[in-house]
């Protein structure tokens, strides 16, 4: 459940067992949904459905459901859902929102920021990020914290930062590659030589 699910590992994992593709942020204590995997199928497994205690609805930047096959933001209610961030009131504002789907006061949903969406089965597809935030070795890292780290620094002009694969096949790793532009430095002489 620490990152996307991939066709290889499924593969490698499920020949005489039963592979279960879990997923959920730590904002809904780690497990929202699970999918059973089917190891002959070419396409990364789903994040399934939710787990008992929980909802899932993909929604639209208006916050209306989408349909099957459209892309939307993933939002998670239940029981299982955090408070909120520790002294961090405005990010906890912005991710934990009021539940147009429950009759029940004070509950509230969970932005994932994961965009995702319905297969025809019912289950929940993962597409990626709406953001720049990244999950390497199941990390949650935000790129432009580390991008405004970096400008910090006196001989820093600009910064960008992106997940890289690395090694060889069965051995690869997601790492994180920054790339500087100097301040005081003179760029590459452009001219050619003999």
């Amino acid at each position: 459940a620490g990152e996307a699910c991939s066709v290889d590992l499924v593969a490698r994992w499920a020949p005489g067992r039963r592979f279960f593709n879990a997923y959920g942020p730590t904002e809904t204590t780690v497990c929202a949904s699970m999918h059973l995997c089917d190891p002959s199928s070419p396409e990364p497994p789903p994040i399934g459905r939710p787990i008992g205690n929980f909802r899932l609805y993909v929604l639209d930047q208006n916050k209306q459901p989408t349909a099957v096959g459209v892309p939307g933001e993933l939002y998670i209610g239940g029981i299982g859902l955090a408070r909120g961030y520790l002294n961090r009131p405005e990010l906890t504002a912005e991710r934990f929102v009021p539940d147009p789907f429950s009759r029940r006061v004070g509950s509230r949903l969970y932005r994932t920021g994961d965009l995702v969406r319905y297969l025809p089965d019912g289950s929940i597809d993962f597409l990626g990020r709406i953001d720049q935030q990244v999950k390497i070795r199941g990390f949650r890292i935000e790129l432009g914290e580390i991008e405004a780290v970096l400008r910090e620094h006196p001989g820093v002009l600009e910064a960008a930062v992106a997940p890289k694969e690395m090694g060889s096949e069965g051995l690869k790793s997601q790492r994180l590659v920054a790339y500087v532009v100097a301040k005081d430095k003179p760029g590459p002489d452009s001219g050619t030589r003999g």
